[in-house]
């Protein structure tokens, strides 16, 4: 696993694995690590650096932005081989001024087969910072 003060294995102007910005260093990376750390602006950038952070395995970022009442004790090392493949935002839903939900489609190959996890994700905001609490259903 990464460490907090090596956030990512990936160059500041490799492009973002999210898909939204063209530096990494300009979009996800600059919530994964430096003044913006843990700092997602809305629930659609939250959502987008943690999907990052998976490609990344960082996986201290994805305990730290998971809403303490729903995160697990712990998140194992990605599956050998697992390969993602890009992200796709279908809607992005506010719920007033400190929830909202993010509907999305993520891509990923492992072992020579497709997949596809397409879900429907419940995020708040506590103390300034949005969390993602859980799954709602599929997207």
């Amino acid at each position: 696993m990464a460490s907090s003060t090596d956030p990512s294995p990936l160059s500041p102007d490799a492009p973002c694995p999210c898909g939204r910005g063209p530096r990494y260093a300009d979009c996800c990376g600059r919530y994964h690590a430096g003044p913006l750390h843990l700092l997602a602006p809305d629930p659609e950038s939250l959502m987008r650096s943690r999907y990052s952070a998976f490609v990344l395995d960082l996986r201290d970022y994805l305990m730290a932005t998971w809403h303490p009442d729903h995160r697990p004790d712990a998140i194992g090392p990605p599956e050998a081989g697992l390969r993602w493949l890009g992200l796709e935002v279908k809607s992005v839903r506010l719920n007033g001024p400190d929830a909202g939900e993010v509907s999305f489609v993520a891509r990923s190959k492992l072992d020579g087969r497709a997949h596809r996890l397409v879900e429907r994700s419940a995020f708040v905001r506590e103390g300034g910072r949005w969390l993602y609490t859980r799954a709602l259903d599929a997207a």
